[in-house]
């Protein structure tokens, strides 16, 4: 039998027990010389026997073992929110108490030091060089921006028909302002100018 069917467990395992089943069918009491060992059907039939057995037992325990990993994984997930969440509850507890921390396994959190001056420093040239880099500004800046628009011109679109030729349009000028009402609050505004 070549190697390549011999590739999943399943066939290895039916290929080991086809011999047993052939050597018991077809030499039920023969004897075998295999490299300077000689063995009889019997005793070659319990050498296939116990690999059989050996190839069983690893495969009930990889089904257990990956049965295993699926339920300890799904523990995991279940239970992972809660362990960070109480982790969490006891650091927030006891953080000056470092000798309880260790009684739950867990390091107290490392206090931050501050930056020096120097670092300050640099931190905001990189901040401010970044920004000019980049082009932003704040809103107040941004609300100072206002676009131009100068010498806009407005073309009607007509479609010429066919009876009448095209003609130039002339430039369309813009229609002056209307002038601004006063508004007054006498009585004699409204009534317009006396007559005599």
């Amino acid at each position: 039998m070549s190697s390549s069917t011999l590739n999943t467990k399943a066939a290895a395992l039916a290929h080991v027990q086809a011999l047993i089943a052939g050597t018991q069918k077809h030499f039920p009491n023969g004897s075998f010389t295999i490299g300077t060992v000689t063995y009889t059907s019997a005793s070659l039939v319990q050498v296939l026997t116990d690999l059989v057995s050996a190839m069983q037992a690893h495969s009930v325990a990889a089904t257990g073992a990956k049965d295993a990993l699926t339920a300890e994984q799904a523990a995991q997930a279940k239970v992972d929110p809660i362990l960070r969440a109480y982790e969490r509850l006891v650091l927030a507890t006891f953080a000056s108490a470092t000798q309880t921390l260790a009684d739950f396994g867990l390091a107290p959190p490392k206090a931050r030091t501050p930056l020096t001056a120097q670092q300050l420093t640099a931190r905001a040239a990189k901040a401010k060089a970044t920004r000019i880099a980049r082009g932003t500004t704040s809103k107040k800046q941004k609300l100072g921006v206002k676009g131009d628009v100068t010498g806009v011109i407005v073309t009607p679109v007509t479609l010429p028909t066919a009876a009448t030729p095209a003609s130039p349009v002339p430039p369309v000028t813009p229609a002056p302002a209307p002038a601004r009402l006063a508004t007054t609050t006498s009585s004699d505004a409204l009534a317009g100018p006396a007559t005599k």
